[in-house]
């Protein structure tokens, strides 16, 4: 009788034989999933042990590739920061950047924080535009001083000393909520990349508020968009 490989396979076969013929004895079945070579020995079809050695090769040099781009771009990180960036953690990050998913993922965080950072600038442009309107307004209160008569003065003054007051304050608190909108935005955008990178497999990436732990996020953030970029160039050619 041949070697049985699945135990599991050999009672389900032997079962139906039982069932099926009577016999006492279950008979052996071969998988079906299996071929039989010439000689007796079972394959699983043509060179699929092969082109998996292959797949294994192509997959470790890459990550040898990968990692040896890192380290060199590990050189200009600040000395604080390399020596936080250990062999492990830079292995571990090459290891999630072979099939390229990362690449995609970090190019994607980037482009969502630019959208951010850029309508944070236009609302910054409304709090300037705010302070040009207050600025006319001055101008404003200065003409009709110099056209109201005497005896109106007073009454005039405190009337837009009152207007500008208002002004400032509705500026001051539209600064205030700019600030804290500021703030949350970007803390939030920070938790949502260190969420979707950690998901992804990356090394060194949780949700922290730590600033030691933020700035090595930064530096590996900063080394995966350098070697993205570094990726993407074109060979040059041979001259």
């Amino acid at each position: 009788m041949p070697k049985v490989r699945d135990r599991r396979t050999f009672h389900r076969h032997a079962a139906e034989d039982h069932l099926t013929a009577g016999l006492g004895a279950a008979k052996y079945i071969e998988p079906p999933l299996l071929t039989r070579a010439p000689g007796g020995r079972d394959r699983c079809g043509p060179g699929l042990g092969t082109r998996s050695r292959r797949s294994g090769r192509g997959k470790q040099e890459r990550h040898y590739q990968l990692l040896s781009e890192l380290q060199a771009l590990c050189k200009g990180c600040p000395v604080p920061c390399q020596q936080r960036l250990s062999y492990t953690i830079l292995s571990d990050l090459a290891l999630a950047l072979i099939d390229g998913t990362v690449f995609e993922i970090v190019q994607g965080l980037l482009e969502i924080q630019h959208l951010t950072e850029k309508n944070l600038y236009n609302h910054g442009l409304k709090l300037q535009r705010s302070t040009v309107l207050k600025q006319e307004m001055f101008h404003r209160h200065k003409e009709a001083q110099q056209s109201c008569k005497p005896h109106n003065l007073p009454v005039l003054k405190a009337a837009q000393q009152r207007e500008l007051e208002a002004v400032e304050q509705r500026i001051r608190e539209e600064q205030r909520l700019m600030d804290e909108k500021i703030v949350l935005e970007l803390d939030q955008k920070v938790v949502d990349q260190q969420s979707t990178l950690e998901k992804a497999g990356v090394s060194g990436f949780y949700i922290t508020t730590n600033p030691q732990e933020l700035t090595l996020q930064m530096n590996l953030l900063e080394l995966i968009r350098k070697l993205q970029q570094k990726e993407s160039q074109p060979e040059k050619a041979f001259s």
